[in-house]
């Protein structure tokens, strides 16, 4: 089928080619299946735009998806490191959601109990603003250290202020000094191209410390080929896991992975390991997911576009009836939505719960952000919400301000 029968945007591509030329980051072999590309998207998807003209101007680039068949990963194999801007402007937080804080201390309690994790030192790479790693503080009654350079000070928070030491930086083997008998990184490595690279020197840094826990978290990929989400596609997460290509790299690494499973409605995936000298092998059934993989791979073209088509129609049709829609949510979700669509004038805004994102504009299409409470006056048709796992905690919103308008969940 051509890319018009395909009615798909201009810039998306879904020619299949395997190119040798590629090697994979997570396992080093050589040869990528190529299956999706989106040409002239924003490189950043968080970074905060103070006004529409920087928004529209922020630099672009290019995302091309590779397949490794042999370890199930997925790269974006145009990113370019120097492209990378995080800093105090990079505002990722999903802390001002009800619903993400209640999964957030699930998840730490559960961490605590099952590793006995009380008065310990937790490091946690990638530690954003320092909620989660907060979290971990105070539930377990321990100390923490968070690096991260979107680090802001005066978000630091009051209850475990005095247990948590930040630094506004990277993570490298400078660090390897930082003493600490937990290692938590959430939603980092997928930021992160040469994977196999980094979990070797974070194995390197723990030494002969085999008692050390580590823990993960990030997206699950195969939940994004299935559903053909394009808007869980974006540039700056140059890599993607499933949770086989995930347990693959951390055993390849010299860890031993201890659990391994989907939370939050199966958008994440979960990994707890330890470092090990010797080999190990696959002991966990989700591991085995490389036949289950290539067919998502496969299938992702007809489903995709399928997607692509029915929201293009989507918002043509609520256009042509002179409706207003919104979209919720001005992550990296609800920028890949717009960007990847080429969505222009037909949305005029785009809602957020965070404050700090209120009055500031989407890098690359320039929408302007507002807050729940604009919509009380602006009165939309339709809400296209970028998460359906936020749902119920939006219809609550828009009943608070009187807002009658239809939820279209992704």
């Amino acid at each position: 089928m051509s890319q018009s029968a395909m009615n798909l945007p201009e810039g998306v591509s879904f020619n299949r080619i395997h190119d040798e030329n590629e090697i994979c980051q997570n396992c080093h072999t050589r040869g990528l299946d190529i299956f999706y590309e989106v040409h002239n998207i924003p490189v950043h998807s968080c970074i905060l735009m103070q006004t529409r003209e920087k928004a529209t101007s922020y630099p672009k680039s290019h995302l091309r998806l590779g397949f490794c068949p042999k370890c199930g990963f997925v790269a974006n194999t145009r990113f370019e490191i120097e492209h990378n801007e995080y800093s105090t402007q990079y505002e990722e937080t999903q802390g001002f959601s009800g619903t993400f804080n209640a999964f957030a201390k699930t998840l730490a309690q559960r961490v605590i109990d099952k590793y006995d994790l009380h008065q310990k030192t937790i490091l946690e790479i990638g530690c954003g603003k320092g909620e989660f790693l907060a979290l971990m503080c105070e539930l377990g009654d321990n100390k923490g250290i968070g690096v991260d350079p979107a680090y802001v000070p005066e978000r630091n928070p009051d209850k475990t202020a005095s247990k948590i030491e930040f630094i506004q930086d990277l993570y490298d083997e400078s660090y390897a000094h930082l003493q600490a008998d937990v290692i938590c990184c959430r939603h980092t490595l997928e930021h992160i191209a040469p994977t196999y690279d980094f979990m070797k020197t974070l194995r390197k840094t723990i030494g002969d410390r085999k008692e050390i826990l580590v823990f993960f978290e990030l997206p699950d990929v195969m939940r994004v080929l299935k559903e053909g989400a394009f808007w869980d596609i974006y540039y700056e997460h140059c890599t993607y896991f499933t949770a086989g290509s995930l347990a693959r790299v951390f055993r390849a690494a010299g860890f031993d992975v201890d659990d391994l499973y989907l939370d939050y409605d199966g958008q994440y995936i979960i990994v707890t390991a330890y470092p090990v000298d010797e080999d190990t092998v696959p002991a966990i059934d989700i591991e085995n997911d490389l036949s289950e993989a290539t067919q998502a791979v496969d299938d992702f073209v007809e489903k995709c576009s399928s997607i692509m088509s029915h929201w293009h129609t989507t918002i043509q049709d609520i256009v042509s009836k002179n409706q207003k829609v919104v979209i919720w949510g001005s992550g990296s979700k609800g920028v890949s939505f717009i960007t990847s669509l080429g969505i222009g004038d037909e949305v005029e805004y785009v809602v957020d719960i965070n404050p700090y994102k209120h009055g500031k504009f989407m890098p690359g299409s320039g929408h302007e952000i507002v807050s729940p409470e604009f919509l009380k006056d602006y009165q939309p048709d339709y809400v296209i919400v970028m998460n359906p796992i936020y749902c119920q905690e939006i219809q609550k919103d828009l009943d608070k301000y009187g807002v009658s308008a239809k939820l279209l969940p992704v």
